[in-house]
């Protein structure tokens, strides 16, 4: 076997293992042996928390304030299966639209202020079932919880549904340019734009569940745009070549796309079931609420009706280690 370092002049291979070794420290320290904390390296990223919002969250925090403010009783609410409907899949990646359809009607309604009972995985609650008919579950042997007729509330509505659509590239445009001189060595440049858009589908409905009337049926679309830019420059500089090109891609989310479409379905729906006056329900708790966030405002369990806790939720710097002023993680041992 030929060694090809050995063809090589030694200040060509001493110049080639100096590339390496950089281009190995510049992208990361990594030791083959584990260190004293147990890994090899540490993982890059640390950005905190951050909620989760569309530009529907704030009314439907609103949409709960008003139904507490103005006396309306909240209606029980069982979320069922909510599916993908479209078919669409990559053959490595899976499936192209969420399969937590339900997950997100379940927030939405959560923030609107919606009664939740639980219906879609109920397997935790079958189980202790079971366990309590055949008196296995109790504080103490011999001193078994008992079961209690009526202990579970029943739903006044229950919301399925489906996302129904996802149509690929509705439109597209897009332009390239290349700007030279005729001379080989002289520069040239070549730039080019994309834009393309698609778009999901949904659709809810709202089923009362003693009569299995079908009380509302919403469909809503949203359409999702993505955009492409580049940019490059070849040029002969000094007897060198220079090869130089830049770009970007940028498509809004489609799982987020889908969860916009669900809560604006869901407000409609609670507006609906709390007969609000207008869309600006934010402006009739104004002054009234202190905060409307975009997570929901919720009251803790041990706490008086005013004492919402949606800001805290809210705060990307709450219990973060590193910038919550107020919480200081422990990151080293105690002294032995």
């Amino acid at each position: 076997m030929i060694n090809l370092m050995s063809l090589l002049p030694l200040a060509r291979v001493e110049a080639t293992g100096a590339a390496l070794a950089s281009a190995m420290i510049v992208t990361g320290c990594i030791s083959p042996v584990a260190g004293p904390g147990g890994n090899y390296t540490q993982p890059i990223g640390g950005s905190p928390v951050t909620a989760n919002p569309t530009p529907y969250s704030k009314g439907l925090v609103c949409m709960g304030h008003y139904a507490r403010q103005s006396g309306v009783r909240a209606p029980r609410i069982a979320v069922g299966r909510i599916l993908d409907y479209t078919g669409k899949a990559d053959i490595e990646g899976g499936r192209r639209v969420t399969q937590g359809g339900s997950l997100m009607a379940m927030s939405a309604l959560a923030k609107a202020g919606a009664v939740l009972v639980e219906r879609f995985d109920t397997s935790v609650a079958e189980l202790d079932l079971k366990y309590k008919n055949n008196k296995l579950i109790g504080d103490a042997p011999g001193n078994f919880d008992k079961i209690h007729a009526g202990s579970i509330p029943g739903s006044d509505f229950y919301l399925v549904g489906g996302i129904t659509e996802l149509n690929y590239n509705i439109r597209s445009v897009g332009g390239e340019a290349f700007v030279g001189a005729t001379n080989a060595t002289d520069p040239k440049g070549t730039a080019g734009a994309k834009l393309f858009v698609i778009n999901v589908g949904l659709d809810l409905r709202l089923v009362k569940t003693d009569t299995l009337e079908v009380f509302d049926v919403i469909s809503y679309q949203k359409q999702i745009i993505g955009r492409e830019l580049s940019f490059g420059i070849f040029d002969f500089a000094n007897g060198n070549v220079f090869d130089v090109g830049v770009g970007g891609r940028a498509q809004e989310p489609i799982q987020l796309a889908v969860r916009s479409v669900i809560e604006r379905a869901s407000l409609e729906m609670m507006a609906n079931l709390y007969g609000a006056p207008n869309a600006d329900v934010c402006a009739l708790t104004r002054g009234v609420i202190s905060t409307n966030s975009v997570t929901g405002d919720y009251r803790p369990f041990r706490a008086q009706l005013e004492d919402y806790n949606g800001g805290s939720r809210q705060s990307p710097n709450k219990w973060h280690g590193n910038r919550d002023s107020g919480y200081k993680a422990e990151t080293e041992e105690p002294a032995r």
